[in-house]
């Protein structure tokens, strides 16, 4: 774009390499912003407001408890069923809800992407991280309903973290994937909402992983969310069974894949946001 200086005005994505990532710290409270603009902007004009990050996970919890638990009678290795169901609905919501808000983030700060310059992959990065907020008033309802079994958790629940950081990361390199992919193919808006549903039921939230025999149990942990419910599981609930080594490792593996697909994947169409959103 020229000026009446002689001079050319280039707005670009990103420069090179070395200068993206020193913008991302440079544009720290933008990544702030967005994400308490998130915050606000979720439950706003609700009746229950916050309290939808509480009821949703919750009814699915019963509804489980009952299918998989009283009418299918699926073992729980002695955790009681709401327990072992809720124990699940933390790490599976949260990346439900990080790679649905993350889909439509680009989308929906239109304005935001086509007029400045700014590293877009703060974007969806900040939807992402707004879901632990949803995640942290789901882990004082395990709290209560943990309380309300007498149920105690081991020393391994201080191992907690290392599983959710593990939950991010897949969450950002579907999240960068996705957001991305919306841009210029609007179809994913279709396409989203039924991963979601679909990988709910092909993942062990309902019910224990280790139902399945060893050879059946490998090819089902190749869901990278297996290996992240049941660390979830068996920090939780210290019962060894639920902790299985080759689903851990696949869930480090994907989860590390996916997130530098993700990052390589958006840097590459980022250029061209601005054009086609």
């Amino acid at each position: 774009m020229a000026n009446p200086d002689g001079y050319d005005i280039i707005i670009e994505a990103g420069r090179s390499e070395l200068h993206y990532w020193k913008d991302l710290w440079r544009y720290r409270e933008l990544f702030f912003f967005l994400s308490w603009k998130e915050l606000l902007v979720r439950y706003k004009q609700t009746v229950m407001g916050v309290m939808w990050s509480v009821i949703r996970p919750v009814l699915t919890m019963i509804v489980f408890t009952v299918v998989f638990g009283k009418i299918a009678k699926l073992p729980s290795s002695g955790v009681p069923y709401p327990i072992l169901v809720f124990c699940a609905m933390l790490p599976w919501q949260y990346f439900a809800n990080s790679f649905s808000e993350a889909s439509v983030s680009l989308i929906a700060n239109t304005n935001l992407v086509s007029k400045i310059y700014f590293p877009r992959i703060i974007i969806p990065s900040s939807t992402i991280m707004m879901s632990l907020v949803d995640l942290m008033i789901s882990i004082l309802v395990l709290a209560a309903i943990m309380a309300w079994y007498s149920f105690i958790p081991t020393w391994k629940v201080f191992l907690l973290p290392l599983f959710l950081l593990l939950d991010i990361i897949l969450s950002l390199g579907a999240g960068f994937i996705v957001s991305a992919l919306n841009v210029k193919y609007r179809d994913f808006k279709h396409v989203v909402p039924f991963i979601i549903q679909f990988g709910l039921y092909v993942s062990p939230v309902g019910y224990n992983s280790a139902i399945f025999t060893e050879k059946w149990r490998l090819i089902y942990s190749l869901n990278p969310m297996v290996g992240i419910i049941d660390g979830f599981r068996w920090c939780i609930t210290g019962d060894d069974v639920f902790l299985y080594a080759p689903a851990l490792a696949i869930s480090i593996a994907v989860s590390l894949m996916l997130l530098v697909i993700g990052l390589v994947y958006f840097r590459r169409v980022e250029k061209t946001f601005a054009d086609v959103i």
